[in-house]
């Protein structure tokens, strides 16, 4: 039996698109390996998002040569799409396939057998208008399932270099996720994460079908689904509707991962994002009395180029006042090929790790409160995993507002939803006391 292995770099959907190329290997024959043993075939999963994404890809690359210089080395992901002459520079690669055509990556891999010839199977990404289906009919991790919905992202920040990697806005066909998200509720998964790399934006490619319709879709016909999560989704796709749906649905989550990146519109203005902080703020005030207790949580970059005080001080007093639950800080790293890069009055390194810190803290504290919140209050939880940091039969898992909670738990009760009572607030994990597993409501 021929043998693959894999090594993904990079964001969710570069996971989960993993997992559907190893459906592809697994239907052909093929026994998964570790990427440390040697393997006939070594499969990297490159990102691009930071120019250390491409350095770590290329490193990664070079490991795999080393391991086996007899296997076939196929690359692909972002950095092979918006790179592939560099890759195919590096000696020892054979087969790059860029963020399209992953499908036909068993069909070079033979070609390259016989005839030793290495191919670059890259083609131009902003040609492409249809969704490439990839099915994962179920995950190594087996506790929530990812759903990826669409591709692409029309949007050009000023910061990122994703568009070129993986071109425009594509919407996945809704019977095909609809089709899909039974078969994962059918595997045992009760949480559904729908992904993509503008997950928001899902249908407005379409003329008469948008994400509320799917949330609806979701809800009304994949019997057995107990909770959605949209693994993210810009404030301007939060339109009344969807925040209407989320209202009135009993599964879509109380949590929401909404990327502000600078709280300040003259910052915003030049990276390009599409809203201003009145409008953003009118997004949350609606959101949370539609939702009360929903955890916010966001992505932020600190020290884009000619970020001054004033507006370092916008985005942390609007984050402060508007008590997001969680944030993920990024220090502002110039992407090559990107207008930012370009871009005068770069922030001075020193600064920008002064600032990034301030918003950890506040970030830490903001957890800590949002979490006091819910001291002595009963939540749902998803076991996960053993906690190994706490003593014998302990278990971590999510609530349905994405706190971690450590509690009593058996094995059993892995991948279940359980009710928990949490005994004492803290970050980054509460501690909870197990109550009961959650009934099987048939609907």
């Amino acid at each position: 039996m021929p043998t693959v292995a894999f090594h993904t770099l990079g964001c969710k959907v570069n996971h989960y698109e993993t997992e559907a190329i190893w459906q592809l290997f697994e239907q052909n024959g093929y026994e998964r390996t570790d990427f440390e043993k040697t393997s006939d075939v070594y499969v990297i999963n490159t990102c691009t998002v930071t120019n250390t994404g491409d350095k770590k890809s290329r490193q990664v690359i070079r490991r795999a040569v080393r391991k086996n210089p007899d296997a076939v080395i196929c690359v692909t992901g972002c950095y092979a799409q918006t790179s592939p002459a560099e890759i195919m520079a590096i000696p020892g690669v054979d087969v790059v396939v860029g963020t399209q055509d992953r499908i036909k990556m068993l069909d070079y891999i033979e070609q390259f057998k016989q005839e030793r010839q290495p191919i670059n199977a890259v083609g131009n990404i902003m040609k492409n208008r249809v969704y490439e289906e990839l099915d994962v009919p179920a995950f190594t991790d087996r506790t929530r399932a990812s759903l990826k919905i669409q591709e692409g992202c029309n949007n050009f920040c000023t910061f990122c270099i994703i568009p070129w990697a993986r071109g425009l806005m594509r919407s996945r066909d809704p019977e095909e996720v609809i089709r899909q998200a039974n078969q994962l509720v059918q595997s045992g998964y009760q949480e559904i994460v729908l992904t993509g790399i503008h997950t928001g934006g899902y249908g407005s490619d379409f003329k008469d079908y948008n994400l509320a319709m799917l949330l609806r879709d979701l809800e009304a016909k994949v019997t057995g689904l107990k909770r959605i999560r949209i693994s993210s989704i810009e404030a301007s796709q939060l339109t009344d509707e969807v925040i209407d749906v989320i209202d009135q649905s009993n599964i879509v989550v109380r949590h929401l991962h909404i990327p502000i990146q600078s709280g300040s519109d003259t910052v915003l203005k030049r990276m390009r994002r599409k809203y201003t902080m009145d409008f953003f703020a009118d997004r949350l005030n609606r959101l949370k009395k539609a939702l009360p207790g929903l955890a916010v949580t966001s992505d932020v970059i600190v020290g884009f180029p000619g970020e001054t005080e004033e507006e370092f001080m916008e985005t942390y007093n609007f984050i402060k006042e508007h008590r997001f639950s969680e944030l993920h800080v990024f220090p502002y790293s110039k992407r090559t090929g990107t207008p930012a890069a370009r871009m005068d009055d770069q922030v001075d390194e020193e600064i920008k790790s002064e600032r990034v810190h301030k918003l950890i803290a506040l970030s830490d504290q903001l957890a800590k409160e949002y979490a006091a919140e819910f001291e002595n209050e009963v939540l749902e939880v998803i076991p996960e995993e053993p906690f190994t940091e706490g003593g014998e039969g302990l278990y971590s898992g999510y609530t349905d507002n994405y706190m971690k909670v450590v509690f009593p738990a058996t094995e059993e009760m892995v991948g279940k939803i359980v009710k928990v009572k949490i005994t004492k607030a803290g970050y980054p994990y509460n501690e909870g006391q197990f109550v009961r597993v959650l009934d099987k409501v048939h609907a």
